[in-house]
């Protein structure tokens, strides 16, 4: 049986995973696996030819596995420009997770599950970016959130985390159930008795979704998406989890899974339901205004470092929101491209929180202060992160926030505001309320005079070296946005509907 070149980033980690569970040594395999995976990755995007239907190259086979004939069921994988970038995202923060998780040593006879977990977690993010049928795009997902609920529950931190635990399982758990109903739906309205994502485009462009079935059917995945994604009101699950959840749980979860729903969106439910969006794009630019402004004053007041990056993950979904509901290349170009910067920075900001609980494990911000004397390199990295997440120019996340807001305007010729340009407007204070939570933090950790209670060690060489890839990609793609944005032309064509 041949082996697909895309199947092999999922098996590398799956396989990674169940060999620890089963009793190879923890860490070398994981960081081995993943280390693997990542080169593997890159050298995938490095063969990515938009010019061919799946995206790889005639040399590089890409099998698809019948599994079911009535109704069609494929395992089937492919890319385009705008899973590319998710793949590429999820290699990386699937590295920088295990490679600066602790040693075995310290986690004792945990290790196996601990190291398995974020493998896991990536695998089944990666099959859900690839897959291009809705069986197995919603069963990958759900893959990885398994080891999500046990990680929170059996190793996380806090006396809170079986609380939080239950509360993400009820929230996705339900939100699940809600998505599963309208992808159903979906394939049953569309008479293609196929969920073959193309089965399904060809059937929605020979007119087999009218409006009215195209609107409650996407409010129905919207619903669904939204709760996965923590859109407004369904939010308050999110912050909580990632307080609770160890390290590299809370990276894997904010930096990668939590993009699924939003992928979900952009992938399914625009291009297969354009009318559908279009009956409920003002409702939408409520809600993405409630994750910047509510959620955002929210996350002012926090004093637990790790619940106000919780919140400032959250937030930040709207401004990818934003792009969504602009609909036009720019703002579709901006949210992608957003979705990878913050994925990349959220991880960074939570692997450095976690090497700062080492010290203070409540992250209690108003009991920290003067580390930066201490740990000089832990307070240069965290200022990067906290710089890149703010949107400060030169990296990722400026980039992809400028286009989001000018895709705002796009359309815009002059005469009264519309919906989408006020919505705009208020989105940009969104941006001075990132940089009072996140300058807040960092005076409150690394400045003023040092608590002699609190001893938190610098990073080591592993952290180091993990922090500088992270920061490092974030200037890269910051400084060179048209790495990652030459390839999603494609992927923005097919929302849009253009041939």
């Amino acid at each position: 049986m041949v082996v697909g070149y895309l199947e092999l980033l999922i098996l590398i980690p799956l396989l990674a995973a169940v060999g620890i569970l089963c009793g190879l040594r923890a860490r070398p395999v994981a960081v081995a696996a993943a280390l693997a995976n990542l080169v593997w990755g890159i050298f995938v995007w490095a063969n990515f030819d938009a010019s061919q239907p799946k995206g790889l190259c005639p040399q590089m086979p890409n099998p698809e596995r019948i599994i079911f004939a009535d109704p069609k069921i494929t395992l089937s994988l492919g890319m385009d420009g705008m899973s590319l970038v998710l793949m590429l995202l999820t290699v990386l923060v699937t590295f920088a997770a295990v490679w600066m998780s602790p040693t075995c040593a310290a986690l004792g006879n945990k290790a196996r599950l601990y190291y398995a977990s974020p493998l896991l977690i990536g695998a089944g993010a990666l099959g859900a970016f690839l897959s291009t049928d809705l069986f197995f795009f919603f069963s990958f997902h759900e893959l990885a959130l398994i080891p999500t609920f046990l990680m929170i529950g059996m190793m996380g931190h806090g006396e809170d985390r079986i609380g939080a635990a239950w509360k993400i399982t009820i929230y996705l758990g339900v939100g699940s159930l809600i998505l599963l109903a309208g992808l159903l739906a979906l394939v049953g309205a569309s008479g293609a008795n196929s969920f073959s994502m193309v089965d399904l485009q060809a059937a929605a462009a020979s007119g087999a979704f009218d409006a009215g079935t195209q609107k409650w059917i996407y409010l129905t995945l919207l619903i669904g998406f939204g709760i996965l994604i923590a859109l407004f009101p369904f939010h308050s699950w999110a912050a909580p989890a990632y307080a609770a959840a160890p390290t590299p749980v809370a990276m894997m979860h904010a930096g990668v899974l939590k993009k699924f729903g939003l992928y979900g969106l952009l992938r399914v439910a625009l291009p297969l339901l354009p009318l559908g969006h279009e009956a409920w794009a003002n409702w939408i630019m409520v809600l993405l205004l409630g994750n910047i402004l509510y959620i955002g004053l929210i996350t002012i007041v926090q004093d637990r470092l790790d619940k106000m990056l919780g919140y400032s993950s959250v937030m930040h979904m709207g401004y990818i929101f934003l792009g969504i509901v602009a609909l036009n290349p720019i703002g579709l170009n901006g949210a992608v491209l957003l979705m990878f910067a913050h994925g990349v920075s959220i991880a960074l900001l939570f692997a450095l929180a976690g090497e700062l609980r080492k010290g203070v494990p409540t992250l209690d911000m108003t009991t920290m202060g003067g580390l930066g004397k201490s740990v000089p390199i832990l307070c240069f990295a965290f200022a990067f992160a906290a710089f890149a997440s703010i949107g400060l120019p030169g990296f990722a996340n400026f980039a992809a926030e400028i286009l989001v807001f000018f895709g705002g305007f796009k359309d815009y010729h002059g005469g009264p505001l519309g919906s989408l340009q006020i919505t705009t407007i208020l989105a940009l204070w969104g941006v001075v309320i990132s940089a009072v939570y996140m300058l807040r933090a960092f005076r409150h950790i690394f400045q003023g005079e040092p608590k002699a209670s609190r001893t938190v060690t610098d990073l080591g060489r592993t952290g180091r070296l993990g922090a500088a890839l992270l920061i490092l990609v974030l200037l890269v793609a910051g400084i060179y946005p048209s790495l990652l944005l030459d390839v999603l032309p494609g992927s923005v064509q097919t929302i849009l509907g253009q041939k």
